[in-house]
């Protein structure tokens, strides 16, 4: 009993070697949504291994190396992950595909948990670390290139909650006139290039010149999930694409 009287909570060692694989988790981050392949290794919440490169159309060739390269890297075998968490979109159907077949995979042959992590939030996290930037009129606008003058966006605050649903979004002089009211508004990303000559003459507009699409921007949210048990069912789990996949023509002759 203790001094108040009441029984001291029974605490199982099963319980507690819960808590520390929580803690200590080890998780495979995969980013292939974008033209840049990207793979982190995590631990407790910090990237300690990172592969990535911007070279168009590798993902396919580079992303099964860079997992291998990280792991030998850090000394792990890859029974040793505890989770993998992969960029579930919107974005590149192609890169997408990819990286959501790469992650399946893995978990169904290692029995381990699947995290989606979306990619526009993602961004965001590396919008706000890039800025450095904790003003609350301050929002973070991800865009990814869609087709013409469309992009996949949202918007984010300081804090990355989202205050603007994912969406398609068409580009013109009105877009985001409500926001800029009474927000600064930061843009970046493949997609952000069409609002230089649209909204790149309001005062409340800033576009950030860096590559901010990075498997190391997945850290914190991965670590949230696995902490807080939001894991995929790896079986039915699809990418976000947002759109339908629209084929191009085929220009190989008897395929038109």
């Amino acid at each position: 009993m203790t001094s108040a009287g009441l029984q001291k909570p029974v605490v199982s060692g099963r319980f507690l070697l819960f808590l520390h694989v929580k803690n200590m988790a080890t998780i495979l981050c995969i980013e292939s949504a974008t033209p840049i392949c990207s793979v982190a290794l995590v631990q407790k919440g910090v990237v300690i291994r990172l592969q990535e490169t911007d070279v168009l159309q590798s993902h396919a060739a580079s992303l099964m190396e860079f997992i291998q390269d990280a792991l030998v890297s850090a000394g792990l075998a890859v029974s040793a992950i505890d989770a993998v968490a992969v960029s579930k979109g919107p974005g590149s159907y192609t890169g997408l595909r990819i990286g959501v077949s790469t992650a399946k995979g893995l978990c169904f042959a290692l029995d381990k948990p699947l995290i989606g992590i979306g990619t526009l939030k993602s961004m965001a996290i590396g919008m706000i670390r890039a800025c450095q930037s904790s003003e609350i009129s301050t929002l973070f606008c991800p865009m990814l290139d869609a087709r013409r003058m469309e992009v996949y966006t949202a918007l984010y605050n300081s804090t990355a909650a989202e205050i603007v649903p994912v969406s398609a979004k068409i580009i013109d002089e009105s877009s985001f006139a409500e926001e800029l009211k009474s927000h600064t508004i930061v843009f970046a990303g493949n997609g952000a290039a069409k609002c230089r000559k649209l909204l790149g003459y309001h005062p409340h507009v800033r576009f950030l010149n860096q590559e901010i699409v990075s498997a190391a921007n997945m850290a914190s949210l991965a670590k949230d999930a696995f902490s807080k048990g939001l894991f995929e069912d790896v079986a039915y789990f699809e990418p976000y694409y947002l759109k339908d996949f629209i084929a191009g023509k085929s220009i190989v002759k008897g395929l038109r």
